[in-house]
């Protein structure tokens, strides 16, 4: 398995992982699946200071990790949000991981300072693998999002980069 720096002809395999986080989880709070010209925008957003990652195995990316703005204000420029995702039958096999390592890796080149996550509840193998890397809960946002016919909770955490 490689990880490497995601290419915009990465974006199809990118948007159908995606697209099943949406479908199927509570990992994410979109709804609609997204087109890849959405994502093709979205990609486009990410500049070096905000790093896009993937795993790729025997040719074919299995997952990809991504450090996106965390608000546009000036003051935020070195604070960011992580995705992370595994294509579902790829996952148990460590390339989480992999990628953990990796975005966590590109954002110290870049110069990022803090990189926060949001965990919907429940997602233990999500928030396990978060404090693994040192990620600390520093709050519980209550019934933010509604998926799947109820409310819920979503975990912030935050790892301050050396």
């Amino acid at each position: 398995m490689i990880i490497r720096k995601a290419r915009i002809k990465d974006l199809e395999s990118i948007t159908e992982i995606y697209n099943d986080a949406v479908k199927n989880t509570v990992a994410t709070f979109d709804l609609e699946p997204k087109t890849v010209e959405e994502q093709l925008i979205w990609f486009r957003e990410h500049s070096s200071k905000n790093p896009v990652i993937v795993a790729e195995q025997d040719g074919f990316v299995v997952g990809w990790a991504a450090l996106s703005k965390y608000n546009t204000k000036c003051a935020y420029s070195n604070t960011t949000e992580i995705s992370l995702y595994v294509k579902k039958e790829f996952q148990g096999r460590g390339i989480g991981k992999k990628l953990m390592e990796g975005i966590i890796t590109e954002g110290k080149k870049v110069g990022v300072h803090v990189i926060l996550a949001r965990i919907t509840d429940g997602n233990k193998v999500s928030i396990n693998l978060h404090e693994k890397f040192g990620f600390k809960h520093v709050g519980v946002l209550k019934q933010v999002g509604f998926k799947f016919g109820k409310y819920l909770d979503v975990y912030l955490m935050e790892k301050i980069l050396d």
